[in-house]
């Protein structure tokens, strides 16, 4: 029989056992899984459409979807004042005090993104000249993607109308 020496008894006493059941830890994983909530929450923030309560968008029933996703993308919200024939043009929450004065803003964009699209979102009341202003000064800025948003139906209609009754 062999004898074991006193390096080999010593070696065999101080070894760990070896665990019979590995355990899975939670923990770290609830860690990971909140930080991606929160990543994916702050991401997905910046996606919302921005939406103005003074704005009723134009009705087009053959619009069709401008598709696409473009990080680029710059929202003008255009109100319009039928009392004193004013518009105002509101980019991220900031007014302009016309369509001229919106030029600069766009130029700073498109040099971060040349690509950059314009969703104009224009109340249905705004006149024809101060849209066309505003185009042109859109144009001015350089930006060649330009679209409306509107709707496919009438949110103000609560009953659809009834027919035309013809001979009365």
């Amino acid at each position: 029989m062999s004898r074991q020496t006193h390096a080999q008894k010593s070696k065999r006493e101080t070894r760990m056992q070896p665990e019979e059941d590995p355990e899975f830890q939670i923990a770290p994983m609830i860690d990971i899984l909140l930080v991606l909530l929160v990543f994916f929450m702050s991401i997905s923030s910046t996606e919302v459409l921005q939406v103005n309560k003074e704005i009723t968008l134009p009705v087009a029933k053959d619009a069709k979807d401008a598709g696409g996703d473009n990080p680029g993308q710059a929202i003008i919200n255009i109100t319009w004042n039928q009392f004193t024939n004013t518009g105002a043009i509101i980019i991220d929450e900031r007014k302009f005090g016309g369509p001229m004065d919106i030029v600069q803003e766009l130029q700073r964009r498109i040099g971060r993104n040349p690509m950059m699209r314009v969703l104009i979102r224009a109340d249905r009341t705004v006149r024809y000249e101060f849209t066309r202003e505003l185009l042109k000064a859109i144009g001015n800025a350089g930006v060649a993607n330009v679209t409306f948003s509107v709707v496919d139906k009438d949110p103000t209609a609560a009953t659809p109308a009834a027919p035309a009754v013809p001979g009365a």
